[in-house]
């Protein structure tokens, strides 16, 4: 019966997810003097899920990943060469306010590394692959922020952004869980006649059943923290949610052309478009709360960017296997 409803989670993840932040966005519109709560909750909620997501990806496989060049170059050429000069042209379309600009950045700038490997495995890609690679692609994206935000922001960005809250997400929410998960992997191999005993071989799988009710938690925690902020500003949110759209769909076909450059199996290149498309809104969360008052827009800029990902998803699931035909 349980794995009855797992199974049935994973089918019907998109209206899951879209139900969830509708619910965050009523019990933040309802109550936005809960505002304080929902945002305590939200980095121990994305800890719980990327632990997971860590936890499906074999220690070993990491070794057999970082040897595959060709893949792993084309997904750091399509996050952080192709997506930068997308942005780039994107800009100018964007309203004219750092708030939103920053918001708009910090989102399209930095992959994602959670829920794309389920979508990417529903549309028949290399999920294994691409969770392998999540470590580097985290890495790259902590390293190369702050550089792309000067040239796209000027220095005067640094006035506005404290790094330090990056730094703690980054510790809290990816390092952390990511060693958790390496310890629960070695616990488990290195006494397997033990685990098998106590049932912990067990609990990576029944670790992985419980990812689609994490997600639901972590995206109704963030949208109900985000809604109340958005105050009168509903109508710059709204004009980023073209742009959004339009950074998606071009993702993929650009993400689909790059991994037909490079050669790639079909399988592999949806991986490589599937992260060109994704952005990592939920973990860059953390620095947009933690601007200067007067700025809380930018999260919710960020909340509209997850709403659209998640529709598009939707429909990237069916189209992306038509587009990379094995």
């Amino acid at each position: 019966m349980a794995r009855h409803i797992v199974d049935a989670m994973d089918r019907h993840q998109v209206p899951i997810y879209i139900a969830a932040i509708a619910a965050g966005a009523a019990a933040g519109a309802s109550a936005p003097g809960t505002t304080e709560s929902f945002s305590v909750a939200m980095n121990p909620a994305l800890a719980a899920l990327l632990y997971v997501t860590f936890l499906q990806v074999p220690i070993a496989s990491l070794a057999e990943a970082a040897r595959d060049t060709r893949f792993i170059s084309a997904l750091l050429i399509a996050n952080f060469v192709v997506v930068p000069l997308l942005v780039a042209g994107l800009l100018p379309l964007l309203p004219d306010d750092d708030a939103v600009k920053i918001g708009v950045l910090l989102v399209l700038l930095c992959p994602c590394v959670d829920y794309v490997v389920v979508f990417t495995g529903l549309a028949g890609g290399d999920a294994a692959r691409l969770v392998a690679a999540t470590p580097l692609l985290l890495l790259a994206q902590m390293a190369l922020l702050p550089l792309y935000l000067r040239i796209f922001l000027g220095d005067d960005i640094t006035d506005v952004l404290d790094v330090r809250p990056f730094v703690e997400a980054f510790v809290i929410i990816i390092v952390v869980p990511l060693l958790l998960a390496w310890l629960t992997q070695w616990a488990v191999s290195t006494d397997e006649h033990r685990a098998v005993a106590r049932g912990w071989d067990r609990w990576p799988q029944a670790a992985a059943a419980t990812m689609v009710p994490l997600m639901v938690l972590v995206l109704l925690v963030v949208t109900a923290s985000q809604v109340p902020h958005i105050d009168g500003r509903a109508g710059d949110v709204a004009r980023v949610v073209p742009v959004y759209a339009v950074f998606l769909a071009a993702m993929i076909f650009l993400g689909a052309a790059l991994a037909r450059l490079w050669r790639l199996p079909a399988s592999r290149a949806r991986a490589v478009a599937f992260s060109g498309a994704t952005r990592n809104s939920l973990v860059v969360m953390p620095l947009a709360i933690a601007l200067p008052a007067g700025m809380e827009i930018t999260a919710a800029v960020i909340v509209a960017q997850t709403l659209v990902e998640v529709v598009g998803m939707a429909i990237c699931v069916r189209a992306v296997p038509a587009l990379i035909k094995n």
